[in-house]
């Protein structure tokens, strides 16, 4: 796409301490301190903040803000569906499915006649627990780069989960952990092990109970039960979904001879796994790969690429051999959902 000079993508959407500002429309897209006027793209803690003035997000995203946060999160909220436009201060802007976990969109701002689009986080393969990722034109394509190198190519989920499935055939008497994000990764993985054929009881540890619920509230995730109500002899042989923090701490004792999985993107790198002391990395991602990304960048047909986080001059070197205008953002406090782990979830007595 190209665009008319009447207004620069600066002067419509800029990046800011607080995050990426549209000061024509008095907004921030997914800042990281409080502000007035907040666009959320998803739920995930590094994006998702307390605090602000007024927030417009999907209604899902706000819910689970709801549930992470409390009902007073924000002074007020504005749910939006996906595709609705909205007028903003004289700049229209609209929501579109990321393919990334349940509520999860693209936010289009339009303007004079420049359309930018901010990814947020996206993936564009197949999730049955979320809309799918769903490609918008546009002049100027805000994206993440959380797994932009070429070494990060995630395959197929579907042979991660026969792989842990064939562990747990392997070692009847023995527990499999599997530690997943809270949000999206964990009924991810569940409806992934659904699908698979896998219809024994699947067991919760206390912080990804709540964000579950909500989700099987949605979709069928088969017969779930909270870890703290069962008793150790009834564990062995099954599967928990934990975050990720808890594979290695006091709360995974109580297992007979767990088997330690972690469900991430980062599990395609061994040196990572080895440090966390996974014995069964999965590679899960909720993220596009180095494919995933190019791919997409290609089919926005933008003419102008920023990015916002992870490795950011991988991807803009790509652009530019291909003609492409591309900068990286170095926008700080994103793509911290390993963080969100360690520090969000509560403790699972």
């Amino acid at each position: 796409m190209t665009y008319l000079l009447s207004m620069r993508p600066e002067e419509l959407l800029a990046p800011t301490p607080a995050g990426l500002c549209c000061r024509p429309g008095g907004f921030h897209i997914d800042p990281v301190r409080p502000v007035a006027h907040a666009l959320i793209t998803h739920g995930h803690s590094d994006h998702a903040r307390p605090g602000h003035g007024a927030v417009l997000a999907t209604a899902e995203t706000i819910d689970l803000m709801r549930l992470r946060y409390g009902e007073d999160f924000a002074g007020s909220v504005q749910p939006v569906r996906y595709g609705e436009r909205l007028a903003v201060d004289g700049v229209t802007v609209s929501f579109h499915p990321a393919g990334h976990v349940l509520g999860s969109a693209q936010i289009l701002v339009e303007a004079e006649g420049l359309r930018m689009v901010s990814s947020g986080d996206y993936k564009d393969v197949a999730d049955p627990t979320c809309e799918p990722f769903e490609p918008v034109g546009c002049d100027v394509f805000v994206t993440e780069a959380t797994f932009g190198l070429p070494v990060f190519r995630h395959g197929d989920p579907k042979a991660e989960i026969e792989k842990l499935l064939r562990s747990v055939a392997l070692f009847p008497e023995r527990a499999h952990l599997v530690g997943a994000y809270s949000l999206g990764k964990a009924q991810r993985v569940i409806a992934l092990l659904r699908a698979a054929g896998y219809d024994r009881p699947i067991y919760l540890h206390g912080a990804v109970e709540a964000i579950t619920r909500y989700y099987a509230s949605r979709l069928d995730l088969g017969e779930l039960h909270a870890v703290r109500d069962a008793d150790r002899n009834d564990l062995a042989g099954t599967i928990a979904i934990c975050p990720p923090s808890a594979l290695n701490d006091r709360w995974s004792r109580r297992f007979p001879e767990p088997v330690t999985a972690f469900a991430s993107g980062w599990m395609r790198i061994r040196a990572r796994a080895r440090q966390r002391g996974v014995e069964l990395p999965l590679v899960i991602s909720d993220h596009s790969d180095w494919d995933g990304l190019t791919a997409t960048v290609a089919i926005t047909g933008a003419s102008e690429i920023w990015v916002t986080h992870g490795a950011e001059d991988a991807l803009v070197h790509w652009c530019q051999t291909r003609g492409l205008e591309a900068r990286p953002l170095h926008m700080v406090g994103y793509g911290d959902e390993d963080v969100e782990s360690e520090s969000l979830e509560s403790s699972d007595p």
